[in-house]
């Protein structure tokens, strides 16, 4: 079969070690993605911290509108920076390290104390920046390691083994919570002495995805080359430099007309899909009440389906392309979101009824749960080969030696909306008292990305 991708080589190829560790980036830092912005923080920050369901929603989505546009500032000119001096490493370390201090700090998240609400947003904001701007920086390594015709297929594994370690650190949240279900105690009490009143689980998190991070990351330090062929550049030549390059490339960004369609059209399908994601636990606990255990649970079935996506999702992208199986991807998660926002604590499908929810139910033992749960599957299906292919694309695209630039440009159009969903999510959640009507908003940032695809070329741009 012909390559679809002419996309030109390394200088020298990573050794298997060297794109082992790279990927292992990805199981490093997801834990932070898995059990503190999605299924487990989140939803105590949310329905405790705060205390409001509808107030609560609306705070989250305030907490990651503010670092969407803190991401989105600087983005572009770290990643044209990281272009002119040639070194990634030094970036990746800098916002490891804001990771980590950041996720620290949601150990003082007490519950029942309001004035913690505003540091402990700002908190999770620092955390956030350094977990996305690491990423910019270890995404634009992608082309420099590994052949163009393997690069998807990399990608894909990097995803799966990320939500690998999603997997692993959702497991280990429910062992230490309910070690009875996994057999490791009697009785319903915490291991290790945690206190369920003051939260202490919840809390821990944090600090245990700071742990989990200063482990993983450092085969990628050790293994993997820094850019083949780097510039080794004093730190405020490469500023100057890439500030340079980065108005550059702004005024001739309509040159570069393919690049900025996909960008555009990425922005908003991608903005749908992060809020969905951050916002589909949160929604499930105010809907149905689940406890931490329930939404642990929640979280391990959905990242059991995401990581057979991501393997397969990987493998589609380099037999059929980026496009189509983002594509693919986009089309599978709208229809999972039109189910989830179709149920309601009384419905199903919008308008069917459904029988009340039981207190004394099982795991997922009302109709409305089983449903919701059908249509999360999807989702989680498909939104690895979403994003792997997604990171791909701009490796396959991107004009020659500006991958870090247009992965600055990436995270940027991956985050200059960023606010505008949970904002939307915020708002709207606020002005109707509606949890439901405020995570409809995402199907706009989905429908509208999805369109705009179909005009995007998979083609290497030209300096």
């Amino acid at each position: 079969m012909t390559d679809p991708h002419p996309v030109a080589p390394p200088v020298r190829e990573a050794s298997k070690l060297g794109q082992f560790s790279w990927a292992l980036f990805d199981w490093a830092n997801q834990p932070f993605f898995t059990i503190v912005t999605t299924f487990i923080f989140a939803p105590y920050f949310a329905n405790v911290l705060v205390g409001d369901p509808v107030q609560g929603q609306a705070a989250w989505g305030f907490t990651q509108s503010a670092s969407g546009v803190l991401i989105a500032l600087m983005s572009p000119f770290l990643g044209a920076m990281a272009d002119a001096g040639g070194r990634r490493k030094p970036f990746i370390l800098a916002f490891q390290l804001l990771l980590v201090a950041g996720c620290a700090g949601l150990w003082f998240a007490y519950p029942n104390r309001p004035d913690l609400i505003l540091p402990i947003s700002w908190a999770v904001i620092l955390a956030t920046v350094g977990a996305e701007m690491s990423i910019v920086f270890n995404n634009a390594q992608l082309p420099n390691i590994v052949r163009p015709e393997r690069m998807g297929r990399l990608s894909g594994f990097g995803w799966g083994l990320g939500y690998c370690g999603g997997l692993v650190s959702l497991l280990l949240v429910l062992a230490v919570s309910m070690p009875s279900m996994l057999g490791l105690g009697a009785g319903d009490r915490p291991l290790f002495g945690l206190d369920v009143s003051s939260r202490e689980l919840e809390r821990l998190v944090g600090p245990a995805s700071a742990l989990w991070i200063a482990i993983f990351v450092l085969p990628m330090f050790l293994f993997t080359p820094d850019s083949a062929g780097a510039r080794r550049q004093p730190l405020l030549v490469a500023a100057r430099e890439g500030g340079r390059s980065l108005l550059s490339t702004v005024r001739q960004l309509p040159r570069f007309g393919n690049v900025l369609r996909y960008l555009i059209a990425f922005m908003l399908y991608n903005d749908g899909l992060a809020a969905i994601i951050a916002f589909g636990g949160v929604y499930a606990a105010a809907t149905f009440g689940w406890s931490t255990v329930t939404l642990g649970i929640f979280g391990i079935i959905l990242t059991v389906f995401a990581i057979p996506g991501s393997f397969l999702g990987g493998r589609l992208d380099d037999w059929i392309g980026s496009k189509r199986t983002i594509q693919f991807a986009i089309a599978g998660v709208i229809v999972a979101t039109l189910g989830i926002v179709g149920v309601t604590a009384t419905h199903v499908f919008f308008v069917v009824p459904a029988d009340p929810i039981s207190p004394t139910r099982g795991l997922f033992g009302s109709l409305q749960e089983k449903v919701l749960m059908g249509f999360a599957l999807i989702l989680g299906f498909c939104m690895g080969p979403m994003q792997a292919a997604s990171r791909t694309m701009v490796g396959r695209i991107a004009p020659p030696g500006m991958t870090g630039e247009f992965y600055g440009l990436f995270a940027l159009s991956g985050r200059a909306t960023a606010w505008m969903a949970p904002l939307a999510i915020g708002v709207v959640t606020a002005a109707t008292q509606s949890t439901r009507i405020g995570m409809a908003c995402v199907l706009f940032f989905l429908v509208v990305g999805f369109i705009l695809l179909w005009k995007v070329r998979e083609e290497r741009a030209t300096v």
